[in-house]
């Protein structure tokens, strides 16, 4: 029997005669060549890059209107700083992908700039100048817990493909608002996310009874963590764009603070710390002033 009449049986066989399915046959092969385009743009897109960085800037009214703008230009200057760019080129993929968003109660997220890629000094420059081109407007009460939300569900949207992902989150006061800081700091580590911090322990600010002397230790113990996480704390303003350009270096190099490669050996076991200190906090002066909840 030859090889036509053998695909002709075996057309018969399924119940249909060959002249019949020839012309479905080809819109199917039709139809796979148009498909193959649709797929490929999207493969494309995904650019490879060093770091996906989210930065999560506090805006509780704990901070003064000059506070706020402060941190803005800080962020700014340093983000555009060649220093910065420097660190970038110096990746393996010699890009990152970057956002910033503003945060305060678990309610409000308010993107200042949304994801872009920081390649050369115009990609960074550009981003600072879209920073600056509104200003903040502070609200009622922290939900670090809700920033670290928000920031974990804007990674799992990045248009990129990153060696990293990275949170880097600062405020002036500890979580009083939300879920405890700690689910969503171990959700987010457990899902491969390093958080790093910047804890803000300036003074004079309008919500100073909300504050707690020790808040880098807080950061480091309740709210930072995953791969090569750390802290880096701001006692005074005139620290704050070189402590957010060397936070920024740091992380876009997947480094941590230099620290003796020598240490003495010891045994110290760290008393247990209250990650809800700011909940009681809040909860004590509501009480005391008959606050609304």
């Amino acid at each position: 029997m030859t090889d036509r009449k053998q695909a002709d049986a075996a057309f018969q066989i399924i119940g249909y005669p060959q002249r019949m399915l020839r012309p479905i046959l080809q819109r199917i092969m039709l139809c796979a060549v148009l498909l193959v385009p649709v797929f490929l743009p999207v493969a494309e897109a995904q650019e490879r890059v060093d770091v996906a960085l989210v930065l999560a800037v506090d805006v509780s009214r704990s901070m003064s209107p000059e506070e706020l703008r402060i941190q803005r230009r800080g962020y700014a200057a340093a983000i555009a700083s060649p220093e910065v760019v420097r660190a970038i080129e110096l990746g393996a993929h010699g890009r990152i992908a970057l956002m910033m968003f503003e945060w305060a109660n678990d309610n409000h997220v308010r993107v200042t700039v949304d994801w872009s890629m920081i390649e050369t000094q115009a990609d960074a420059t550009e981003f600072a100048d879209r920073i600056l081109r509104e200003e903040s407007y502070s609200q009622r009460r922290t939900s670090i817990s809700g920033a670290i939300v928000h920031a974990s569900e804007m990674l799992d949207e990045v248009p990129y493909l990153a060696d990293r992902h990275v949170i880097d989150i600062s405020g002036d006061g500890p979580n009083n608002h939300g879920s405890p800081v700690t689910l969503a700091r171990d959700i987010a580590v457990e899902s491969g996310i390093t958080i790093n911090g910047l804890p803000l322990m300036t003074t004079g600010g309008p919500g100073s009874q909300f504050n707690i002397p020790d808040l880098d230790v807080y950061y480091r113990r309740c709210v930072t963590g995953g791969p090569a996480s750390f802290v880096i704390p701001v006692t005074d303003w005139d620290q704050f764009p070189d402590a957010v350009r060397r936070k920024l270096i740091l992380e876009i190099g997947g480094f941590v603070p230099e620290k003796p490669l020598v240490q003495p050996v010891q045994f110290t076991f760290e008393e247990p710390y209250d990650c809800l200190v700011g909940e009681k906090i809040w909860r004590r002066l509501r009480e005391q002033f008959f606050w609304d909840p």
